[in-house]
């Protein structure tokens, strides 16, 4: 198994049939799918831009249009919810939830609003009361 094969056949069954295929119509060649979706899998997981994926998986500009057609038709949405279905019905998926109830409050100058406060009133006003 190569550093950059991601998926286990096992994975791959999972997925296969959801993925574009040849569709027997002239020019370019098909671009192998599981090679793309690997290549989009490690792009991802190393956090790289498309620009620097490594050779193997063929030119950078083919993995991204594979990514971007499949992310357009919905062909993500469904993968992740065959993939999720599988997990959950193997029992790999903990469902718990954990809510955060942080506050973060701003400086009452940070919010961008004119507040009346009365402020240069009431410094002529103590001006006067000095004099």
């Amino acid at each position: 198994m190569s550093r950059f094969q991601v998926l286990s056949d096992a994975q791959w069954s999972l997925i296969e049939g959801m993925l574009p295929a040849r569709t027997g119509r002239q020019g370019r060649p098909f671009s192998d799918a599981r090679t793309m979706v690997e290549a989009i899998i490690y792009r991802y997981r190393c956090g790289i831009a498309w620009r620097d994926l490594p050779e193997t998986f063929g030119p950078w500009q083919t993995v991204w249009t594979w990514h971007h057609r499949m992310a357009k038709t919905g062909t993500w949405d469904q993968v992740h919810a065959k993939l999720t279905a599988a997990a959950d019905a193997a029992g790999l998926v903990d469902w718990s939830l954990s809510v955060d109830s942080t506050i973060a409050r701003a400086h009452q100058h940070a919010t961008n609003t004119t507040r009346l406060t009365g402020g240069w009133i009431e410094l002529h006003e103590s001006r006067n009361r000095a004099a």
